[in-house]
């Protein structure tokens, strides 16, 4: 059961960038979620990030899924 994000609930934690990244991001056991830019050309005046995820090194814990408080993130069922 990969991961998945919902982009549009995922604000890539915003309201936490005092601590420097997102929940998933930083509570990830196996380091398989990064942050990255959204498209700049859509709205170059408000950088916006969101969270994707290595579904090649995910181990399907599910921690991502229990830290989001957007609740961007579930278990895509195979």
């Amino acid at each position: 059961m990969p991961a998945v994000v919902d982009l549009e609930k995922c604000d890539g934690c915003k309201g936490r960038m005092d601590k420097g990244t997102s929940a998933c991001v930083e509570e990830c056991p196996v380091e398989c979620i990064s942050l990255v830019e959204d498209d700049p050309s859509s709205a170059p005046n408000e950088r916006e990030q969101h969270a994707v995820v290595n579904n090649e090194e995910c181990t399907d814990c599910e921690v991502c899924v229990d830290v989001c408080e957007q609740g961007a993130l579930s278990m895509l069922e195979e």
